[in-house]
């Protein structure tokens, strides 16, 4: 009998503050990870105004320095790594939304340092992960970052950001739902890794945007709060998989897709909720509960509510495969025909 020999590694947030007035315990989270007293705030010119000056007016104590960077470039990653290696910092606050967040990931793992999420908005699950978006000339690519140390999500900062954002992330984890159904399909099809425990809080973080759809409104602290949590569980369970897997699959790759044929369209979670439609259409699930729920949250459900012609939508899905060949989800190896991507999105009022 061969000796037992399996191990995995799951890197969590230590602390997870959420709710009215958190930033305000900054300090108090940064002392919990024994990181030394002097650190560097990773934000941008609108995000320092948004929140990054409140942060630092609660570090008495603390040498803080502030790098404002723009978009997760890998210009930027470097810029901002030498910024925080020249200052002598021993930990990160990455203050702003999705862009900000993934740049200080990065530079967190290249330079081993933690780091603490306060996002300022949450258009998608990343201010949770362990993954880090990278744009280029050619688009944005999908790769391993460190994990928050501890999470700061204040709701009457995130609520004061525009409501699109929100719904924006709401459907991001909506789409967790076809993105499931995808690792379920790779698990026994191709004998992909596969964590159930990953797979329940994904699937948990979904159906609870959805349960709750109709209470997530513009101008809402409340509804801020409701759909915060649901966001932050859903970027947890890609680090237990240590994979974007629970989170990410066929319509995810039709939102990079997009990004790269016909950018600056729409947000990524609104691109991955209306893929998410016609996707589920595809598996023969209840894509309906899951349109009824983006429109009660004002996400977008069809093609012309994201800025794309029929035929560019179309191009997208009959292109996505390309985008990742290492991912095998619906789609297959080949993609699906024109006539196959034209029948789901219009059977699902996508076009």
């Amino acid at each position: 009998m061969e000796d037992f020999s399996k191990c995995k590694l799951v890197e969590f947030p230590r602390n997870v503050l959420a709710g009215h007035g958190v930033i305000a315990r900054v300090k108090e989270v940064c002392s919990s990870i024994h990181s030394g007293n002097v650190g560097t705030i990773i934000t941008g010119e609108n995000t320092l105004k948004a929140a990054g000056k409140d942060v630092l007016s609660y570090m008495d104590g603390y040498q803080v320095d502030t790098c404002v960077v723009g978009d997760a470039t890998m210009e930027n990653i470097q810029m901002a790594e030498a910024q925080v290696k020249e200052f002598g910092s021993s930990f990160i606050l990455a203050v702003g939304g999705g862009s900000k967040i993934d740049l200080a990931k990065m530079v967190s793992k290249d330079l081993n340092l933690p780091f603490i999420s306060i996002p300022t908005s949450a258009s998608h699950d990343g201010i949770a992960s362990n993954r880090a978006s990278l744009k280029s000339e050619h688009g944005s690519r999908s790769v391993e970052s460190a994990s928050p140390m501890g999470i700061i999500a204040d709701t009457a900062v995130i609520s004061k950001a525009p409501y699109r954002l929100l719904a924006s992330g709401c459907a991001d984890v909506i789409s967790n739902l076809t993105a499931l159904k995808d690792w379920d399909y790779a698990r026994r099809l191709r004998n992909v890794e596969f964590s159930r425990s990953a797979y329940a809080l994904s699937k948990f973080s979904a159906q609870c945007i959805i349960d709750d759809s109709e209470m997530i409104r513009p101008h809402s602290e409340e509804s801020t709060w409701l759909a915060i949590k649901p966001i932050i569980l859903s970027g947890t369970s890609m680090c237990i998989a240590r994979s974007s897997r629970p989170t990410s699959g066929a319509e995810h790759m039709i939102s990079h897709t997009i990004d790269v044929r016909y950018p600056g369209r729409a947000l990524h979670g609104e691109q991955c909720g209306v893929a998410s439609i016609m996707m589920m259409y595809i598996y023969g699930g209840d894509w309906k509960t899951m349109r009824h729920a983006l429109e009660n949250i004002g996400a977008p459900t069809t093609a012309r509510e994201l800025g794309l012609k029929d035929e560019e939508i179309l191009d997208a899905m009959v292109n996505a495969h390309k985008i990742r060949t290492d991912r095998f989800t619906i789609l297959g190896d080949n993609g699906i025909d024109y006539e196959a991507a034209e029948c789901a999105a219009k059977e699902t009022g996508v076009i």
